[in-house]
């Protein structure tokens, strides 16, 4: 019974910490700051320029650089 509670006590804990976002939170949640890429061209540029000075390709998430030894 007690090996059922620890694991029983440490869910409800988790699942408390999920709360519901209020109406009046929710315009703040939804800048355009508060969002994971806010200005895609910018981003888009700067991947640009960054990748172009570094000599290397890619680099969202995958290995290896402009010298093709993968």
């Amino acid at each position: 019974m007690r090996i059922l509670t620890v694991p029983a006590i440490l869910a409800a804990l988790l699942v408390s910490g999920c709360a519901e976002v209020k109406p009046w939170d929710r315009d703040l949640l939804a800048e355009k700051k508060m969002q994971l890429v806010p200005a895609p061209v910018d981003n888009g540029l700067d991947e640009h320029i960054f990748y172009s000075k570094e000599a290397a390709s890619g680099g969202q998430g995958v290995g290896g650089g402009g010298c093709g030894c993968n």
